[in-house]
C-alpha cells in the first residue's frame, strides 16, 4: 500500500501539469507514466514505491526478472485487475503467493527483501 501510494504521487506530480496542458499533454500524461513504469521495472526490478519498501516483481516460475513481455502484460493486465471494483487487486490478501490477478495474468509475482 505503501508503495502504490508513493508511486502515484510521483506520478501525478510529474503527469499532472502535463495532462493539463491539453489534449495532446493528456497523450503523454498516459503514455509516458506507463513507459516509465515498464522500464523501472525492467531495470530496477520495481518502481521507486517498491524499492522504497524493498520488494521487486520476479517471473512467478524461475524467481529470476522478469522478461520485458511479460513486464508490459503485466501492466495491461492491471486494467483486468481493477475493473472489477478492483477485485483483481484484493485477490492478494487471500492467495497463497500473494499474487493479484495482473501476476497471474502475466506469469509475475512481487518478493521482499529478507535483509
Amino acid at each position: 500500500m505503501i508503495a502504490w501510494v508513493i508511486d502515484g504521487l510521483l506520478i501525478f506530480i510529474v503527469a499532472g501539469p502535463i495532462a493539463a496542458a491539453g489534449l495532446s499533454g493528456f497523450a503523454v500524461a498516459t503514455a509516458a507514466p506507463a513507459l516509465a513504469v515498464i522500464l523501472f521495472w525492467r531495470f530496477y526490478g520495481a518502481t521507486p514505491g517498491k524499492l522504497a519498501v524493498f520488494a521487486k516483481i520476479v517471473d512467478a516460475r524461475t524467481g529470476g526478472a522478469a522478461s520485458t513481455g511479460r513486464l508490459v502484460g503485466r501492466y495491461f493486465a492491471y486494467l483486468i485487475s481493477a475493473l472489477p471494483f478492483f477485485i483483481g487487486f484484493a485477490w492478494i490478501a487471500i492467495d497463497r503467493r500473494k499474487q493479484g490477478w495482473h501476476d497471474k495474468i502475466a506469469g509475475t509475482m512481487v518478493v521482499y527483501d529478507d535483509d
